[in-house]
Parts: structure tokens; sequence; C-alpha cells
């Protein structure tokens, strides 16, 4: 093993990257004028708590700050990099769920059975969860679990897209989106979603598509608030 590699995989290394990331989004969020739509999105969604929570991979940085006061957890990857974000969430007062999802056998490898249940138990006592609609490698293509997991927990989907002006975007599986401080950022969020619990396959792929397509329309929207002209905007 490299030294390279094993100062990142130190726990001083990653703890100190986690907390200067959640500092410099802190300062991001702080820095952009945002509009938002519809302006009172989080008031709609407040009496639906807890709810599910869905972004895409690579869009998700700013969305603690959207939280105000209620409790939330993330559902976050087992990989190192995942260690880091993990540091980072709970910085911010978020906690950590670990696993992540996979469209097949890698699921139950990479900690899904796991991840699911607990979280429907963080539903079940009242805390609103967040996760990605896609899945690693998979980019802008809603896996089953969001679907699966609003239907088990009886709780409501809801769908956020952050975007800001001034952003690096990576050339990578999902498209990263590095957000810039100082600048105009839009923030759509959708729903509520409902899935039955007694859904059927077909109806399931049926509310997958529907999250899907949701989703890719508010970050259309999101870039579209975030690029546009000055004026007209409404601090969140």
């Amino acid at each position: 093993m490299t030294l390279l590699k094993r100062l990142a995989g130190s726990r001083p290394f990653q703890k100190a990257v986690g907390v200067m990331a959640a500092e410099y989004l802190r300062l991001v969020w702080k820095t952009t004028r945002f509009t938002m739509e519809p302006e009172d999105f989080v008031e709609r969604a407040t009496p639906d708590v807890p709810v599910i929570v869905g972004v895409w991979h690579g869009h998700h940085y700013l969305l603690p700050f959207m939280r105000g006061e209620l409790a939330f957890k993330v559902l976050i990857s087992r990989h190192r990099d995942g260690e880091i974000n993990a540091i980072a969430a709970k910085h911010l007062g978020i906690g950590a769920i670990r696993g992540s999802g996979d469209h097949g056998v890698e699921f139950a490898r990479k900690g899904g059975v796991g991840a699911f249940r607990r979280m429907l138990a963080t539903l079940a006592e009242g805390c609103s969860v967040t996760l990605t609609a896609d899945v690693p490698k998979v980019s802008r293509v809603t896996g089953p679990g969001i679907v699966r997991l609003a239907g088990v927990s009886g709780r409501p989907i809801y769908l956020v897209a952050i975007a800001t002006r001034n952003r690096i975007t990576l050339d990578n599986w999902d498209r990263t989106e590095i957000n810039l401080p100082f600048g105009r950022g839009g923030i759509v969020g959708r729903g509520p979603f409902r899935v039955a619990a007694d859904a059927d396959d077909d109806a399931l792929e049926a509310a997958r598509r529907t999250i899907e397509n949701e989703l890719a329309d508010a970050t259309a929207r999101a870039h579209e608030l975030a690029d546009r002209p000055r004026g007209g905007d409404a601090r969140v």
C-alpha cells in the first residue's frame, strides 16, 4: 500500500477532509441566492414527516441545509469516499445509514439489505431518510429501492433538485456538480408520491418511472432557475 493510500485511509485525514468539505458547503449555501419552486415546498412537506427524500447522485451536497430543525438520516455507501461523506454529514447534524443500492447481485454485498432495514427502522422512529434515487454507475435511472421503501414503510417520497449557476460539472458517471459560492441557485421540489403497500411489480415499475421522470424534470428546472438572468430571485 502506498503512502498516499495509507494517508487517505487514516481516520484523522478523513475527519479533516470531511469537516473541511462540510464547512465549504456551508459557505456555498450562505453566499448563494436561491430561488425555490414552489416557495413553500418545505412547509408543504412538513406535515408528512417522516418522509423519504430522493435526489440524484452528485447533486445532493447542499441538501442538509434545507432540513431546518427536522431530523434526517442519509444513506451513504460503505466505500472509503463514503466515510468522508459520513463525517461531513455528521458535522452538519445529519445521521448516516451505511450501505448502497444496486440493480443486481451486488445489492447484498454492498450492504443494501441491512441498509434497507435500517431505513425502515429510522422512518418508524419518526426520522426522515434521504437517499439517491439512481444507484451507483447507472446515472439518472431510478433504481427500485426508493419505491420499495415507500411501499413497505407507507411514507411518501419527496424529490429535491438543487443547482447553482457557479458550478463545475465533472466528467464522471454521475456528472457530479461541484457547487461554487457567490452566485445564484435553484431549488425545485416535487411530491408527495405514495406507493401502495400491496403494489405489484407493474405498479412498482410505474412508480419507479414516475420518480425518474419527475426528478429529471425537477433537475432541468433547477438549472433553469440557477442559470437565468438576474431578477425575481427569492431567498430561502
